[in-house]
C-alpha cells in the first residue's frame, strides 16, 4: 500500500492508495470493521457483500480503485450499483480506511474530493465542486442526512455535521457544525457518532 499526505488546514490527511488486489482487500475490511464491528474471514466478508447493498457498493467501489486485470469487471459492477442504489462515488476519489455508508440512496462524492479515515456518509449528502476542486475531509468525520458541503473547503478530524448543513467554510479539529450556512456550535464530544474506527497506524 502506498500513502499520499494531502494538506488540510493545519493537519495533514493521509490516504492510502492501493497498489494491488491485496491492498484493496485491506480496504474492504476496514470498511467491513465498520459496517459490523468486527473482523472475519473473506468468505464471511463476501457473504455479506450479497446481504448488505451498500457494503456491496463499498466492495465494488475498493476493488475498482487499482487498475489490474479485474478491473473491467468490478468497474461494471461498480456503476450498476451505483445506478440501482444512487450512490456516485468515483472509484477515482481518493477514500481512507473505514468508509460507512449509513443510509443508501442521494449521495453523491465529487472525484477530486479527498475522503479522510472512518468517514461517516448519510443520505443526501454532496460533496461537491463546479470549480474543479472538492473539499478535503480529515479523519473521523460524522457528515449528517442532506448535507452539502461546497467547493474546496477543508474540513478537521473528529468532526461532526449536523443534518441539513450547507458547509461553506473551513471547519476546525473536533468541532459541531450545523445550520445554512454551517457554523460551530461546539466542540463537546468530538465525532461522537464515528463509531468501530479502522486503526491503521
Amino acid at each position: 500500500m502506498d500513502y499520499k499526505r494531502y494538506e488540510n488546514g493545519d493537519t495533514n490527511v493521509v490516504i492510502p492508495i492501493p497498489r494491488s488486489y491485496a491492498d484493496c482487500w485491506q480496504l474492504v475490511r476496514s470498511d467491513y470493521l465498520r459496517y459490523k464491528r468486527t473482523m472475519a474471514p473473506w468468505p464471511k466478508i463476501v457473504c455479506y457483500a450479497f446481504i448488505s447493498r451498500l457494503f456491496a457498493f463499498s466492495l465494488c467501489l475498493r476493488m475498482a480503485s487499482y487498475r489490474g486485470w479485474a478491473y473491467p469487471l468490478f468497474k461494471v459492477m461498480h456503476r450498476h450499483l451505483s445506478k440501482k442504489q444512487g450512490l456516485h462515488i468515483d472509484p477515482e476519489c481518493h477514500v481512507g480506511y473505514g468508509l460507512y455508508i449509513g443510509h443508501g440512496c442521494g449521495v453523491i462524492v465529487n472525484p477530486t474530493a479527498v475522503l479522510g479515515n472512518n468517514i461517516n456518509l448519510s443520505q443526501f449528502t454532496t460533496i461537491g465542486s463546479n470549480e474543479g476542486h472538492a473539499a478535503t475531509i480529515g479523519d473521523n468525520v460524522y457528515i449528517g442526512p442532506c448535507v452539502c458541503i461546497v467547493e474546496n473547503v477543508h474540513i478537521g478530524s473528529n468532526v461532526t455535521i449536523g443534518a441539513g448543513a450547507v458547509v461553506t467554510k473551513d471547519i476546525p479539529d473536533n468541532a459541531t457544525a450545523a445550520g445554512v450556512p454551517a457554523k460551530v456550535i461546539s466542540y463537546k464530544k468530538p465525532g461522537r457518532y464515528v463509531n468501530d474506527r479502522f486503526t491503521w497506524q
